[in-house]
């Protein structure tokens, strides 16, 4: 598929499609008319990509794990150093910090709606 299928298919800009590329996340072949061309299964990798972007993890982590993650049941990862178990440690429990400040800032939100909505629009 074309990089506007693809963009289509995963909500992804063009833009970030290209520098998913540039990070070699995904990679594309060129057509003979020079357009890029893309594997199907990649719109997984991309939603997978954009996942781990959004919570917290930069490229060059992405980049190391990505190949761990294509059978999360069956991970097999022999080239983690004491420093990658360490940065990904440091990552995940980064990620569990946010996560409880959203739950706090999310709890608060609904005590207040429950504070300020009149009983009647609230719903059952």
């Amino acid at each position: 598929m074309r990089i506007g299928e693809l963009s289509s298919r995963t909500g992804t800009s063009r833009r970030l499609l290209r520098y998913y590329e540039e990070q070699q996340l995904i990679v594309s072949t060129r057509a003979a008319n020079g357009y890029r061309e893309y594997d199907d299964r990649l719109a997984d990798r991309v939603l997978q990509i954009r996942g781990l972007l959004d919570a917290g993890l930069p490229t060059r982590i992405i980049k190391q794990i990505l190949p761990c993650l294509d059978k999360p049941r069956a991970i097999h990862f022999p080239d983690a150093t004491p420093e990658m178990l360490a940065t990904l440690t440091a990552e995940r429990d980064r990620m569990t910090e946010r996560i409880d400040c959203l739950v706090r800032n999310r709890d608060a939100v609904t005590e207040y709606l429950a504070a300020v909505t009149p009983p009647a629009a609230q719903p059952s």
